[in-house]
């Protein structure tokens, strides 16, 4: 039941001084102190790095002379200008490691704040301006529980990936490859969406829609997780994934084309359901800013665009690879010219009949 002390945010004026002041207090460590200048005089590095710090951040410094700096922003640029120094990194380098830190956190808070409006305005059925302000009021008391999930979902990631690394580079040589301009990374990589998504969306409002797109990639993320991948990223009707070996890949390739709309929570009860279309390649990817780039992407996309609904196709370089394997049929699908790839023989792939 919802408190008198929460009722009253129904009725809220908009948020004032004491609320961003509290709000700052918690968020950021402290009050805002010092200006741009000051803050290079605290930390004894160059003006310029500082602005392209707070740029990289996400957050440039629009009014150098306003007081908008914390006692935490001044550690914060030291810690990093002294990992910079220690490791000798170029500008390139700091660019890359800062970004990356600015982007997730930008979405990270985005998503997570308006996870919480969601959910406070379907939980006390409140309008958008009221949940939003009774957010501002949770937030607090949720910021240190909310950073430690941050901190200890990072690291189990990172021991993740380092994990794969050391396996995966174990036996490997810095001569191996004869091509040094070849990409660095084998994996399997699928691009999967769903058919007719435009049609399907249509006629949804806001509040419809934003629950159809969650639904979806909550649903494609269990069945890609489950089957041994990973999710590069979700696009809003579709899924990029790789895995690290072929076998693994048809797997969630092929859970993904049999699973229906209905199963991922994308069909609303009694609505038909919503098939999904896969295309899968292996081959040589780069990896970078959290992304993965390269032909083997574009085909794998491409493959998708000419899947009929419910099925994968694969080129017929990892139809050959997949051939060695008795849990999977492979049908050869009719040569068609793709704008961009030339002639293309998709392939059908299936799981093998076991009667």
């Amino acid at each position: 039941m919802l408190h008198n002390s929460e009722t009253s945010h129904t009725h809220h004026d908009a948020p004032g001084a004491d609320t961003a002041a509290r709000l700052d207090e918690t968020l950021l460590g402290g009050e805002r102190r010092y200006t741009l200048s000051q803050v290079v005089e605290l930390t004894g590095l160059d003006r310029q790095f500082v602005t392209r710090y707070w740029r990289w951040i996400g957050l440039p410094v629009t009014h150098p002379t306003e007081t908008w700096f914390t006692d935490a922003d001044v550690e914060a640029l030291k810690d990093a200008a002294g990992l910079f120094e220690e490791e000798q990194m170029d500008e390139r380098a700091q660019m890359t490691f800062i970004r990356s830190v600015g982007h997730t956190a930008d979405r990270l808070a985005l998503w997570q704040v308006e996870a919480l409006v969601e959910h406070l305005a379907r939980r006390y059925e409140l309008d958008e301006t009221s949940a939003r302000l009774l957010a501002l009021d949770r937030l607090p008391e949720m910021t240190e529980m909310l950073q430690g999930q941050l901190e200890h979902a990072w690291r189990r990631q990172l021991a993740a990936l380092t994990g794969r690394m050391a396996i995966e580079f174990a036996g490997a040589h810095s001569d191996d490859r004869s091509d040094s301009h070849q990409l660095p990374l084998l994996r399997a990589v699928g691009f999967a969406d769903i058919v007719s998504f435009t049609k399907r969306t249509a006629g949804l409002g806001s509040e419809e829609l934003a629950e159809f797109v969650q639904r979806f990639e909550a649903g494609a993320r269990d069945v890609i997780v489950n089957a041994g991948g990973r999710v590069v990223k979700t696009i809003g009707d579709a899924v990029l994934f790789v895995t690290d070996d072929i076998s693994t890949g048809a797997e969630v390739a092929l859970g993904l084309a049999e699973t229906s709309g209905a199963a991922l929570g994308t069909a609303a009860p009694g609505d038909p359901e919503i098939p999904v279309r896969v295309g899968l390649v292996w081959g040589r990817v780069l990896s970078r800013f959290g992304d993965i780039f390269g032909p083997t992407v574009n085909l794998a996309s491409r493959l998708t665009e000419q899947a009929d609904p419910s099925t994968v196709l694969v080129d017929k370089d990892t139809a050959a690879l997949l051939a060695t394997s008795s849990g999977f049929a492979l049908t050869a699908q009719a040569v068609r010219d793709v704008p961009g790839i030339g002639p293309l023989a998709p392939v059908r792939l299936q799981r093998a009949y076991r009667g």
